[in-house]
């Protein structure tokens, strides 16, 4: 029971700091004059990761750098598979033209580097720095190309990102979103141990299950309702963003910090999230749409590779 609190202490945690670093940041940026589209790009992209980066963050200065490694591999191979998965039986997703010539490529290239990367067992600073260039380079370019795509896109995440919030208020959403983020890092991570233990399994499967699937429930929430609302281009794009998002700036920074392992990650885990990746691509190319049967297919892909790694 107390290893179970911890968990839903610590999702609900993450979850209210992650929302208010969100709203917080957006309507702080919005106020100073940045541009909505700007926002939406980079402000926001990084929020919604924050869960995700704080706990791999804090598993890795913690000695748990599996944890930290599984969670991004497991985030990765369960967005696509579970979250598009569910998405895509609700109803099923349009895919927008960009996303297949651009977005999947990208996630499929930096799920390539990661494997190279970590040919050695280790992703350490020099490793981490190159992710965190690529992710500048990839941030500034998404913003020059959507600045110059058409006015639809400018005020799409102005509508989306109307600020309700003075500064004052603002910088107390940030402050109070990061507290929150910090304890429901801190409290998950004590639970997903702590069940590890019980379990008798090892750092490397709770992080790939327990820890990746409790930080990704931002992404799946937020790809449902987008599907509910007919924006099923959103959930998609959301589901590809998250996953370069993951790569690039979770690893990027925590390998900066604290050199990552993969000792305990066996080749499964990471040839099922290059195949996750790679799958999304013809997927997508069939009349640029997921449809219900290839959603099932995703969550019994999903469902088998959970029954071989316990």
């Amino acid at each position: 029971m107390e290893i179970i609190l911890f968990i839903a202490g610590g999702l609900i945690g993450l979850f209210i700091g992650g929302e208010g670093l969100i709203r917080g940041s957006a309507s702080l940026s919005l106020r100073i004059g940045i541009s909505p589209l700007v926002v939406g790009l980079t402000v926001v992209a990084f929020g919604t990761s924050s869960p995700e980066l704080l706990v791999s963050l804090k598993a890795a200065v913690d000695g748990n750098s599996t944890i930290a490694l599984g969670n991004v591999i497991g985030s990765n191979i369960a967005n696509i598979a579970l979250i598009l998965g569910i998405a895509a039986l609700i109803r099923p997703l349009q895919v927008h033209a960009n996303v297949i010539k651009r977005e999947i490529p990208i996630m499929i290239g930096s799920s390539v580097l990661l494997i190279l990367f970590l040919l050695n067992g280790t992703l350490g600073f020099a490793e981490g720095l190159i992710f965190i260039i690529l992710l500048i380079a990839y941030t500034v370019i998404s913003i020059v190309i959507s600045l110059k795509e058409n006015k639809e896109i400018e005020n799409e995440f102005e509508e989306g990102l109307k600020s309700k919030l003075n500064i004052p208020l603002s910088v107390l959403f940030i402050v109070f979103g990061l507290a929150f983020l910090f304890l429901g890092a801190d409290l998950f991570l004590k639970g997903a141990v702590a069940l590890a233990k019980i379990l008798n399994v090892s750092d490397a499967i709770i992080g790939l299950t327990v820890v990746a699937v409790g930080t990704s429930l931002p992404e799946l929430f937020t790809s449902i309702v987008a599907t509910i609302r007919n924006k099923s281009d959103i959930a998609v794009g959301n589901v590809v963003g998250s996953n370069i998002f993951n790569i690039l700036s979770i690893l990027g920074i925590s390998a900066m910090i604290v050199p990552i392992k993969s000792e305990e990650m066996s080749y499964l885990d990471f040839g099922v999230m290059l195949a996750a990746a790679l799958i999304l691509l013809p997927l997508s190319y069939t009349g640029f749409r997921i449809n219900r049967l290839e959603g099932a297919l995703l969550l019994v892909g999903y469902s088998v590779y959970l029954y071989i790694i316990f």
